[in-house]
């Protein structure tokens, strides 16, 4: 018997991971999760490989990349706000 791979659209993926539809968008256009990228507008995922792209089950403390140069501290964010 055939093993049908279900793959879900940006909405469903981001219910199950439990972020935002454009986080996903966002991760998928930076290419850190794999997308079926069918016409512009229906983009489908493979929930499989999303979870193996991100590492999910491994410990990722190792992995991590330090944060950029782009990314904002605290201390950059609030600057306005001090006497």
């Amino acid at each position: 018997m055939e093993k049908r791979t279900e793959f879900l659209t940006a909405k469903q993926l981001a219910e199950l991971l439990q972020v935002s539809e454009a986080t996903i968008h966002r991760l998928r256009r930076r290419g850190r999760i794999p997308a079926i990228v069918l016409t512009k507008r229906l983009i489908r995922f493979n929930l499989r490989d999303v979870k193996a792209a991100l590492g999910c089950g491994r410990g990722r403390a190792a992995e991590e990349e330090p944060p950029s140069a782009e990314q904002l501290s605290f201390d950059d964010v609030f600057a306005g706000f001090r006497n």
